[in-house]
């Protein structure tokens, strides 16, 4: 049972990462598994060598904690595969509810992050502050366009998954900020083993570099580290902002018109621009089912202490 739920939590951040602007990291830090999952892949170095020897491969496995590790990234993989066609649907069948949904979510992992920190100083609201506009500054940046090559591939996996550790800064939004996003979701819907092989090896190089970071930070400067994590969360909530106008279009991987650059409008201007209803009552039922998930899991980790999964 407690396998099945770290897989099901797993499931969720590949289901959050599948959206650009959603990050798998706030899945993970708001299950209460971002701490264990950091310090399992910073277990993966050179040292690995001499466990091996001492205590055998079965050794070496548990002391990264192996068991948690192919829960989570089983989860994920099983997210990416199987609900990335069910999400790309939503999105544009029924895009205001879907953001509305990741809205309230993050909205209330936001409340949910800073009653974890157990002081505020001015270097605190500052951090936090910094977090908020480094997030938005990402979020308004213009897509550029790298060639579809294996190296930027490559590059393009071990960034995007730095960005997926961090909760508030989305992997896919990285690779839509790259332009190479269109190509691995196609990747991924059409099983290239190569591209997502090499997409994988520049997710592995990532993973275990940045993991050591994201972990020491959080172990010397928790507190810190935890504000300003808040801020990036709360600095992509434009980018998750359900009523906007597309500004500019790219064409996907089925050579489809997709939105590209959008601005956001109030509800009462979306339907005068777009001639589309609101679906305020949508919205706001969606944002509600967003923010009971997180009350949800909150409640029910504090109660069966599934927070920790060492």
């Amino acid at each position: 049972m407690k396998y099945l739920l770290i897989y099901l939590k797993g499931m969720a951040m590949g289901a959050a990462d599948v959206v650009p602007g959603v990050s798998g990291g706030t899945i993970a830090f708001i299950t209460g598994i971002l701490d264990t999952l950091l310090e399992s892949i910073r277990r993966i170095n050179p040292t690995i060598i001499k466990v091996v020897k001492e205590k055998g491969i079965k050794g070496a496995f548990m002391h990264i904690n192996g068991p948690f590790l192919v829960c989570v990234f089983g989860g994920i993989l099983t997210s990416i595969f199987t609900l990335s066609k069910v999400i790309s649907y939503l999105l544009v069948t029924h895009p205001v509810p879907v953001w509305s949904f990741f809205f309230g979510l993050i909205l209330i992992s936001v409340v949910h992050m800073l009653k974890q920190v157990k002081s505020f100083s001015m270097v605190r609201v500052v951090l936090f502050g910094l977090g908020v506009l480094f997030a938005w500054g990402i979020t308004m940046l213009n897509p550029i366009s790298l060639e579809m090559t294996y190296l930027n591939v490559f590059i393009g996996g071990s960034i995007a998954i730095c960005a997926m550790l961090l909760p508030g800064i989305s992997g896919s939004f990285i690779l839509l900020l790259l332009g190479l996003y269109p190509s691995v979701l196609a990747a991924a819907k059409n099983l290239d083993i190569t591209v997502l092989a090499i997409f994988a090896s520049g997710c592995v190089a990532g993973l275990l570099t940045f993991s050591h970071l994201l972990s020491a930070l959080l172990r010397k400067y928790h507190d810190a580290t935890l504000i300003f994590l808040t801020g990036l969360m709360l600095g992509t909530l434009g980018k998750i902002w359900p009523w906007k106008e597309v500004l500019t279009w790219r064409s996907n991987s089925k050579g489809e018109q997709v939105p590209l650059l959008e601005q956001n409008l109030s509800p009462m201007q979306f339907e005068q621009l777009t001639g589309q209803p609101a679906h305020i009552a949508w919205a706001v039922g969606a944002l509600l089912c967003g923010i009971l998930l997180v009350w949800g899991l909150e409640q029910f980790a504090a109660r069966s202490g599934v927070g920790s999964e060492d």
